[in-house]
Protein backbone atom coordinates (compact mmCIF):
# COMPACT_ATOMS: atom_id res chain seq x y z
CA UNK A 1 0.00 0.00 0.00
CA UNK A 2 2.16 2.85 -1.27
CA UNK A 3 -0.64 5.09 -0.09
CA UNK A 4 0.01 4.14 3.52
CA UNK A 5 3.75 3.52 3.81
CA UNK A 6 8.28 1.43 2.20
CA UNK A 7 19.47 -4.17 1.07
CA UNK A 8 22.16 -4.18 -0.25
CA UNK A 9 23.50 -4.78 -3.69
CA UNK A 10 26.52 -5.53 -5.71
CA UNK A 11 28.44 -3.35 -8.12
CA UNK A 12 26.42 -4.19 -11.24
CA UNK A 13 22.87 -3.23 -12.11
CA UNK A 14 20.03 -5.69 -11.54
CA UNK A 15 18.00 -4.75 -14.62
CA UNK A 16 15.01 -3.11 -12.92
CA UNK A 17 15.69 0.22 -14.65
CA UNK A 18 14.64 -1.31 -17.97
CA UNK A 19 11.33 -2.65 -16.64
CA UNK A 20 7.91 -1.02 -16.59
CA UNK A 21 6.78 0.60 -13.30
CA UNK A 22 4.39 -2.27 -12.58
CA UNK A 23 7.10 -4.85 -13.27
CA UNK A 24 9.56 -2.96 -11.05
CA UNK A 25 7.16 -2.98 -8.11
CA UNK A 26 6.47 -6.68 -8.73
CA UNK A 27 10.22 -7.39 -8.71
CA UNK A 28 10.62 -5.46 -5.44
CA UNK A 29 7.79 -7.44 -3.86
CA UNK A 30 9.28 -10.74 -5.04
CA UNK A 31 12.68 -9.80 -3.62
CA UNK A 32 11.16 -8.80 -0.28
CA UNK A 33 9.08 -11.99 -0.15
CA UNK A 34 12.25 -14.08 -0.62
CA UNK A 35 14.17 -12.34 2.20
CA UNK A 36 14.75 -14.00 5.56
CA UNK A 37 14.59 -10.77 7.58
CA UNK A 38 14.54 -6.97 7.41
CA UNK A 39 14.74 -3.93 9.67
CA UNK A 40 11.84 -1.48 9.25
CA UNK A 41 11.90 2.04 10.68
CA UNK A 42 10.19 5.37 10.20
CA UNK A 43 6.80 6.94 10.76
CA UNK A 44 3.36 6.95 9.19
CA UNK A 45 0.10 8.75 9.90
CA UNK A 46 -2.82 6.46 10.73
CA UNK A 47 -5.99 8.56 10.77
CA UNK A 48 -5.30 11.33 13.29
CA UNK A 49 -2.45 9.44 14.94
CA UNK A 50 1.27 9.43 14.21
CA UNK A 51 2.87 5.97 14.42
CA UNK A 52 6.65 5.50 14.71
CA UNK A 53 8.13 2.06 13.95
CA UNK A 54 11.48 0.47 14.74
CA UNK A 55 11.08 -3.26 14.04
CA UNK A 56 13.13 -6.31 13.09
CA UNK A 57 11.05 -8.82 11.15
CA UNK A 58 11.82 -12.49 10.49
CA UNK A 59 10.08 -14.30 7.64
CA UNK A 60 7.65 -16.96 8.83
CA UNK A 61 8.49 -16.39 12.50
CA UNK A 62 7.40 -12.91 13.58
CA UNK A 63 9.26 -9.84 14.73
CA UNK A 64 10.31 -7.57 17.56
CA UNK A 65 10.94 -3.90 18.20
CA UNK A 66 9.34 -0.72 19.39
CA UNK A 67 6.19 1.13 18.34
CA UNK A 68 5.17 4.63 19.39
CA UNK A 69 1.79 6.21 18.80
CA UNK A 70 1.12 9.83 19.73
CA UNK A 71 4.02 9.80 22.18
CA UNK A 72 3.07 6.52 23.89
CA UNK A 73 5.73 3.85 23.32
CA UNK A 74 5.82 0.11 23.89
CA UNK A 75 8.02 -2.85 23.05
CA UNK A 76 6.48 -5.65 21.02
CA UNK A 77 7.45 -9.24 20.21
CA UNK A 78 5.44 -11.53 17.94
CA UNK A 79 6.36 -15.19 17.71
CA UNK A 80 4.64 -18.57 17.77
CA UNK A 81 1.20 -17.10 17.11
CA UNK A 82 1.38 -14.87 20.19
CA UNK A 83 1.98 -11.14 20.60
CA UNK A 84 3.79 -9.76 23.65
CA UNK A 85 3.68 -6.09 24.64
CA UNK A 86 5.50 -4.16 27.36
CA UNK A 87 4.90 -0.44 27.94
CA UNK A 88 5.77 2.12 30.57
CA UNK A 89 3.37 3.43 33.22
CA UNK A 90 2.15 6.24 30.94
CA UNK A 91 1.22 3.69 28.28
CA UNK A 92 -0.72 1.48 30.69
CA UNK A 93 -2.37 4.46 32.38
CA UNK A 94 -3.63 5.74 29.04
CA UNK A 95 -5.32 2.48 28.13
CA UNK A 96 -6.26 1.05 31.52
CA UNK A 97 -6.01 3.76 34.15
CA UNK A 98 -3.88 4.02 37.27
CA UNK A 99 -4.73 0.49 38.42
CA UNK A 100 -3.46 -1.00 35.15
CA UNK A 101 -0.28 1.05 35.36
CA UNK A 102 0.41 -0.30 38.82
CA UNK A 103 -0.44 -3.89 37.90
CA UNK A 104 1.40 -4.10 34.58
CA UNK A 105 4.43 -1.83 35.10
CA UNK A 106 7.55 -3.73 34.05
CA UNK A 107 5.52 -6.72 32.87
CA UNK A 108 4.97 -8.30 29.46
CA UNK A 109 1.35 -8.85 28.39
CA UNK A 110 0.56 -11.63 25.93
CA UNK A 111 -2.40 -12.27 23.63
CA UNK A 112 -3.32 -14.00 20.40
CA UNK A 113 -1.65 -12.73 17.21
CA UNK A 114 -4.72 -13.55 15.12
CA UNK A 115 -7.61 -12.11 17.13
CA UNK A 116 -8.30 -9.65 19.92
CA UNK A 117 -6.74 -6.35 20.91
CA UNK A 118 -3.15 -7.24 19.89
CA UNK A 119 -3.91 -8.58 16.40
CA UNK A 120 -3.19 -5.19 14.76
CA UNK A 121 0.32 -5.18 16.18
CA UNK A 122 0.85 -8.71 14.87
CA UNK A 123 0.30 -7.43 11.33
CA UNK A 124 3.09 -4.88 11.77
CA UNK A 125 5.47 -7.60 12.96
CA UNK A 126 4.70 -10.02 10.11
CA UNK A 127 7.16 -9.61 7.23
CA UNK A 128 4.89 -11.10 4.57
CA UNK A 129 1.84 -9.09 5.61
CA UNK A 130 3.82 -5.86 5.86
CA UNK A 131 5.28 -6.35 2.37
CA UNK A 132 1.83 -7.06 0.96
CA UNK A 133 0.41 -3.98 2.67
CA UNK A 134 3.25 -1.81 1.43
CA UNK A 135 3.56 -3.03 -2.15
CA UNK A 136 0.54 -5.00 -3.31
CA UNK A 137 -2.06 -2.21 -3.38
CA UNK A 138 -1.34 0.88 -5.42
CA UNK A 139 -2.83 3.27 -7.96
CA UNK A 140 -1.36 4.57 -11.21
CA UNK A 141 2.43 4.10 -11.23
CA UNK A 142 4.97 6.30 -13.00
CA UNK A 143 8.72 5.67 -13.31
CA UNK A 144 10.76 8.75 -12.48
CA UNK A 145 14.06 9.84 -13.99
CA UNK A 146 17.67 9.14 -13.15
CA UNK A 147 18.97 6.77 -10.52
CA UNK A 148 19.76 8.36 -7.14
CA UNK A 149 21.50 7.20 -3.96
CA UNK A 150 20.01 6.63 -0.49
CA UNK A 151 22.48 5.79 2.29
CA UNK A 152 25.00 4.55 -0.25
CA UNK A 153 22.49 2.38 -2.13
CA UNK A 154 21.63 3.19 -5.74
CA UNK A 155 17.87 3.29 -6.15
CA UNK A 156 15.16 3.99 -8.70
CA UNK A 157 11.95 5.72 -7.64
CA UNK A 158 8.43 4.73 -8.62
CA UNK A 159 5.62 7.18 -7.84
CA UNK A 160 2.06 6.21 -7.04
CA UNK A 161 0.34 9.23 -8.57
CA UNK A 162 -3.03 8.31 -7.11
CA UNK A 163 -1.81 8.44 -3.50
CA UNK A 164 1.26 10.73 -3.58
CA UNK A 165 3.50 7.85 -2.54
CA UNK A 166 7.01 7.06 -3.81
CA UNK A 167 8.80 3.73 -3.61
CA UNK A 168 12.60 3.57 -3.91
CA UNK A 169 13.96 0.22 -5.16
CA UNK A 170 17.57 -0.98 -5.18
CA UNK A 171 19.08 -1.03 -8.68
CA UNK A 172 22.05 -3.24 -7.67
CA UNK A 173 21.90 -6.69 -6.11
CA UNK A 174 18.35 -7.86 -5.44
CA UNK A 175 15.73 -5.17 -6.13
CA UNK A 176 14.74 -4.76 -2.49
CA UNK A 177 12.45 -1.93 -1.38
CA UNK A 178 14.70 0.65 0.29
CA UNK A 179 12.31 3.42 1.23
CA UNK A 180 8.68 4.48 0.88
CA UNK A 181 7.61 8.08 1.32
CA UNK A 182 4.20 9.72 1.19
CA UNK A 183 3.41 13.42 1.11
CA UNK A 184 0.37 15.28 2.35
CA UNK A 185 -1.52 15.28 5.65
CA UNK A 186 -1.23 11.51 5.96
CA UNK A 187 2.41 11.44 4.90
CA UNK A 188 5.42 9.69 6.33
CA UNK A 189 8.53 7.70 5.52
CA UNK A 190 9.35 4.03 6.03
CA UNK A 191 12.90 2.71 5.55
CA UNK A 192 13.78 -0.93 4.83
CA UNK A 193 17.37 -1.97 5.57
CA UNK A 194 19.53 -4.78 6.98
CA UNK A 195 17.94 -7.29 4.61
CA UNK A 196 18.72 -10.92 5.60
CA UNK A 197 20.59 -9.96 8.78
CA UNK A 198 20.52 -12.44 11.68
CA UNK A 199 17.77 -11.63 14.21
CA UNK A 200 17.33 -13.32 17.59
CA UNK A 201 13.63 -13.85 18.26
CA UNK A 202 12.29 -15.39 21.47
CA UNK A 203 9.24 -15.01 23.67
CA UNK A 204 9.80 -13.06 26.92
CA UNK A 205 9.55 -14.81 30.28
CA UNK A 206 7.12 -14.17 33.13
CA UNK A 207 4.26 -12.86 31.00
CA UNK A 208 0.66 -11.99 31.91
CA UNK A 209 -1.97 -13.69 29.75
CA UNK A 210 -4.67 -11.19 28.85
CA UNK A 211 -7.15 -13.94 27.97
CA UNK A 212 -6.98 -15.25 31.54
CA UNK A 213 -7.54 -11.78 32.96
CA UNK A 214 -10.56 -11.25 30.72
CA UNK A 215 -12.05 -14.62 31.70
CA UNK A 216 -11.88 -13.59 35.38
CA UNK A 217 -14.01 -10.48 34.85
Amino acid sequence: MLAALGGCGGSSGNGVASKTPVAIVAAAKAAADSASSVHVSGSIVNGSSSVVLDLELVAGRGGRGRISEDGLSFDVIQTGGTVYISGNSAFYSHFGGAAAAQLFQGKWLKASATSGSFATFATLTNLSQLVNTALASHGTLAKKGATMTIDGQKVLSITDASHSGTLYIATTGKPYPIEITKSGSSGGKIVFDRWNAHVELAAPKHTIDLSQLESQR
